[in-house]
């Protein structure tokens, strides 16, 4: 039987119940109503004619005048109209009789006072059997009343029952099987493929049932046959893992650790049977490294004692993504000892060989010095010549060992910085003064741009100065004959702008981001190449050395504007 037809016979029950109610409600009171009607129609309206004329009869004189005789007459035919119990019309006919005698003139006194005491007579008879039917009525009422009160309170009680019984069970006839779907729903969802529904019913809950238990069925057949396929997916890629040289770790969106490699653990120091499973920032509280790997920090190397040496790792975190979702992050430690240990010996090599080639290079220019004096001899046009080409390239050869031995220091960490609350005029004074001869043989003209009363700086005098130099000598080496060079010094809140603006032919904007690495050098399109491209690295690293930012803005077109910040001292 379908719920629809369910629903429909147990709302007609209980309308059917409603209108039983109703129906005998109404044919009780009908009942009630007519014998009530009979009551007062039939026998008060006698008892009333009767009294009446026992009012007329009672009347002091023998003999009746008119208006009496009228008055009984008129109640008389009343009561003979209103005949309806047993002996009641022969009592009537001996009224009728003895009231002709009265109405004889002819009769005697003692004639006329015997009819009137018949008369009384049979009213009191009439009186009698009226009183005795309406007891005999009012018997019937109560008993009427009695059954139909017995016949209600049944009917209203079983009615209370079957709507009771109905209002109870019939909204759990349709809750449980949908409050059990929910629950078989959810199941699944948890992928509990085991649920099954178990509504004995031959209604849509008993197909729905059916429906739902032949989808969990054939998805536990699925998971079942992917089941063993998957455990050797992860079987294998768990052993990949664990092989692997590099520490690995793997944590969920809430940083809970599902797994991790021997080399992480050996890493941290904790088993991976206390790792997994624990929420990874309880156990960062007493594990620095691991408080290291969750924080977001600039990418670098991490020098870690693990397995009695000291070991270089880098950090790279991969994001877990499933429909635009971040689930989880891969923290993967990759061993960089090798290449550091190629990189200290490539900078060792680099600081000796400096180091060795800035005493040969100091003879060349003592040399040249004296190859000039004109006291030691005169020379020819050619040989003068030779001479500056010999001079430019031991300053240039100078240079180059000077930015290789900045360089070694800096990845060393052996520089030393010498800080010092310095005036910017007396840094841009010193750069200019390097660099006025170079501007000079272009006719570049220097021009400064600075704010008056500038509060000093904490910088180190020489480093910076140097930075600034190098942004002057760049910006004069790009820049056309006959053209200016702007330095400006400004102050920016709690900083003071250095910058160097040229009008040359810009750098494009997919160059700048590398501007500041070491060895690049922006393609210059076959007009050669100048310096190591280490100029702009060292200069950043000097910058950021003491707490301030470099920066460089450029436009094709419209030159180019390097620039760097440092903070005022503490006393501003």
């Amino acid at each position: 039987m379908k719920i629809k037809t369910k629903l429909r016979l147990g709302v007609g029950l209980l309308f059917g119940l409603t209108l039983i109610v109703c129906v005998l409600a109404t044919y009780y009171l009908n009942r009630l109503s007519g014998d009530a009607n009979a009551v007062l129609k039939d026998n008060y309206e006698s008892l009333q004619y009767t009294h009446n004329m026992a009012n007329v009869i009672d009347n002091d004189r023998l003999r009746l005048d008119e208006s009496n005789i009228k008055a009984f007459e008129r109640n008389l035919k009343a009561q003979e109209q209103n005949i309806t119990e047993a002996g009641e019309a022969e009592q009537t006919q001996i009224i009728r009789d003895q009231f002709k005698q009265l109405q004889n003139k002819g009769s005697e006194d003692a004639q006329i006072s015997q009819a009137k005491l018949e008369i009384k007579k049979a009213l009191g008879n009439v009186n009698a059997v009226n009183m005795q039917a309406i007891y005999d009525k009012n018997k019937i009422v109560l008993n009427t009343v009695k059954n139909a009160n017995m016949y209600l309170a049944f009917i209203a009680t079983l009615c209370l029952l079957i709507g009771f019984t109905f209002i109870v069970n019939f909204p759990g006839y349709i809750a449980n099987p949908i409050h059990e779907l929910t629950e078989g729903i959810k199941a699944i969802a948890d992928k509990n493929y085991k649920q099954r529904l178990e509504f004995k019913s031959n209604d849509e809950f008993g197909d729905l049932a059916t429906a739902f238990n032949t989808m969990a069925r054939k998805l536990d057949e699925y998971e079942s046959s992917n089941l063993s396929k998957i455990l050797f997916e992860k079987s294998r890629i768990e052993a990949i893992i664990d092989q692997m040289s590099d520490a690995i770790i793997g944590l969920d969106e809430k940083k809970q650790i599902i797994f991790c490699n021997p080399m992480a653990s050996l890493l941290l120091g904790i088993s991976a049977q206390k790792l997994i499973g624990n929420y990874a920032p309880d156990i960062a509280l007493h594990n620095d490294l691991l408080r290291n790997l969750l924080t977001e920090q600039p990418k670098k190397e991490l020098k870690i004692y693990a397995d009695y040496k000291e070991s270089y790792f880098t950090k790279d975190v991969i994001e877990v993504i499933s429909n635009d979702q971040v689930i989880g992050r891969v923290i993967v430690l990759k061993n960089v000892t090798g290449f550091h240990e190629l990189d200290e010996a490539k900078t060792n090599f680099i600081a000796t060989i400096s180091h060795e080639l800035k005493t040969p290079i100091a003879s060349i220019k003592m040399s040249l010095k004296l190859l000039e004096d004109k006291r030691i001899g005169a020379i020819n046009a050619e040989q003068d010549q030779l001479i500056k080409h010999i001079s430019d390239d031991a300053n240039r050869l100078l240079k180059i060992t000077g930015e290789l031995l900045d360089l070694a220091q800096l990845e060393t960490g052996n520089i030393q910085l010498n800080f010092a609350a310095a005036k910017p005029s007396e840094i841009v004074e010193y750069a200019i003064n390097a660099v006025q001869f170079q501007a000079e043989q272009k006719s570049i003209l220097l021009e400064l741009d600075t704010d008056p009363k500038l509060p000093e700086v904490q910088a180190d005098v020489e480093k910076t100065a140097w930075v600034l130099v190098n942004f002057l000598s760049n910006a004069l080496r790009y820049s056309a004959e006959k053209s200016k060079v702007i330095i400006g010094v400004h102050r920016k809140n709690e900083l003071v702008e250095f910058s160097v603006k040229d009008f040359g032919s810009g750098i494009e904007e997919k160059y700048q981001k590398r501007l500041f690495e070491r060895y690049y050098q922006v393609p210059t399109n076959g007009r050669g190449k100048f310096g190591t491209g280490l100029g702009l690295s060292i200069s950043k690293d000097f910058i950021e050395a003491q707490h301030g930012e470099i920066f460089v803005e450029s436009e094709l077109g419209e030159g180019s504007k390097f620039g760097f910040c440092l903070p005022v001292t503490q006393t501003e």
